[in-house]
């Protein structure tokens, strides 16, 4: 029995991408007159049917999502490799899947003040319909991208100078409260921030705005910050500092699981037993925080679950584009392992 044609059989016949054929089998006015008769043209001739997930999406602009997510321009990881938004990836890779719709895939490369410095060809060469962005801090580029593409854009874990997209955000002020609120119920009173700097990503500054909520709510005035560079080696190298100068340190919190490893490792190398002499909280719930000894305790973030919910206002933006600009909140929950226990006494 004959299989069915694919879009990418489609596109590959035709001589465009995926998201340019995608776009002009559904219609959309961003594809020329000659790119759209060639792809119908080779469409009838394969017998290629449109699926019903996208028949069902005709009166939407939406077949093709754009996901970029953020990369350091100095590392070398590649972007969607990261433990944080891999999962995120997977959300919006789901919701796409269920909806009908094509996903292209991308990194955004930006500075160490997580603004971007280059933009991916699928904007500049008009590949998407739609825009989700991971992990980035925003400023007039990107409103000019948007005013220039007329694209509905949702960030994902980002923030922008203004309020012209829908967002979806960590609940970090309170995440980072609750990590401080178990600390305290354990009975540490002198706590310290590891994983922050006036530059860091806002998450990061919601956080240490949630240790310091936290603080305040237990009556302990006392600060114990070590600004750091926002990865492990920085982490590591804070928390020497910390413990040096503030040897009467009893936990620290870190702003995520990366860092915490980083904390764990320069406390044993200080001789502190981890948790016996100094407990650890992370953020973020890697998949890492379960397997490394002892099992990190930490504030878990619903990524996959942010993902999903990305796609579905990018879909209500494209259906409804005059609608109130929205921010969803997901809530964190705290998971209790092996790294926190009483102060030694």
């Amino acid at each position: 029995m004959a299989t069915s044609p694919t879009l990418r059989e489609v596109a590959e016949r035709a001589g465009v991408s995926i998201g340019t054929a995608s776009q002009a089998l559904n219609g959309r006015p961003n594809v020329s007159a000659e790119t759209r008769a060639r792809v119908l043209t080779v469409a009838s001739t394969l017998g290629y049917q449109t699926r019903e997930p996208r028949a069902r999406l005709a009166e939407t602009p939406v077949s093709v999502v754009g996901l970029l997510t953020k990369h350091d321009q100095n590392q070398d990881e590649p972007p969607l490799a990261n433990a944080f938004y891999s999962h995120i990836q997977a959300g919006v890779e789901q919701a796409c899947r269920r909806a009908g719709l094509s996903l292209m895939l991308g990194g955004l490369e930006v500075d160490r003040r997580n603004r971007p410095v280059l933009w991916p060809a699928m904007l500049e060469e008009q590949r998407v319909d739609a825009l989700l962005l991971a992990g980035a801090f925003l400023e007039g580029s990107l409103v000019q991208i948007r005013q220039r593409l007329s694209l509905p854009v949702v960030l994902i874990d980002s923030y922008a100078s203004s309020q012209l997209f829908d967002s979806v955000v960590t609940d970090n002020v309170e995440g980072g409260r609750t990590a401080v609120a178990h600390l305290v119920e354990l009975g540490h009173r002198t706590i310290g921030l590891v994983g922050w700097n006036e530059d860091a990503h806002p998450s990061f500054q919601g956080r240490r705005e949630g240790y310091q909520r936290g603080l305040r709510e237990a009556g302990l005035s006392a600060q114990y910050v070590e600004a750091s560079e926002v990865n492990r080696p920085g982490a590591y190298e804070a928390t020497r500092r910390l413990l040096q100068r503030a040897p009467a340190v009893t936990a620290i919190f870190a702003c995520n699981d990366e860092m915490a490893i980083g904390v764990m490792r320069a406390a044993q190398e200080l001789g502190r037993r981890v948790p016996q002499d100094l407990s650890v909280v992370g953020f973020d719930n890697i998949d890492l925080a379960r397997e490394i000894q002892p099992a990190l305790t930490t504030i878990h973030v619903h990524k996959s679950w942010m993902g999903i919910i990305a796609v579905r206002l990018l879909l209500e933006r494209a259906q409804s584009p005059d609608q109130p600009r929205t921010t969803t909140t997901v809530a964190t929950t705290l998971v209790v392992r092996e790294t926190t226990c009483p102060p030694p006494r």
